[in-house]
């Protein structure tokens, strides 16, 4: 299960980005963004994620995922769109010059620090 990986990464980078003056801050949310194309179970990730936050900062902190969909560029036509299924032909033209502009993101969107 990769998600426990992932899980920890998040942790480190959380830690890692707060503030020196807000050391001691307990982290209350951790906002992500998470593409349907990046191989990521959103429930294992989360439940990895809390598992994993014991004992930091960020114990009993909330993941919160927000899911990318699959956005597609058509290169003949230029139209976009969000693709659903598993055939990667243009809607419009049924061109099959497809560039994937969205699906694939695993970033931290923003922390929320927990008000004492």
């Amino acid at each position: 299960m990769h998600e426990m990986g992932i899980a920890l990464q998040i942790i480190d980078i959380t830690k890692a980005s707060i503030p020196p003056e807000h050391g001691a801050a307990r982290v209350a949310k951790v906002h992500i963004k998470v593409g349907k194309l990046s191989a990521v179970v959103p429930d294992s990730l989360k439940f990895c994620f809390g598992v994993a936050a014991q004992d930091t900062p960020l114990a009993g902190a909330e993941l919160v995922i927000d899911e990318i969909p699959v956005r597609g560029l058509c290169k003949d036509c230029r139209h976009t769109w969000t693709i659903a299924g598993p055939a990667f032909n243009c809607p419009r033209c049924d061109g099959g010059q497809i560039d994937l502009t969205s699906g694939r993101e695993l970033d931290i969107d923003f922390i929320e620090l927990a008000e004492d």
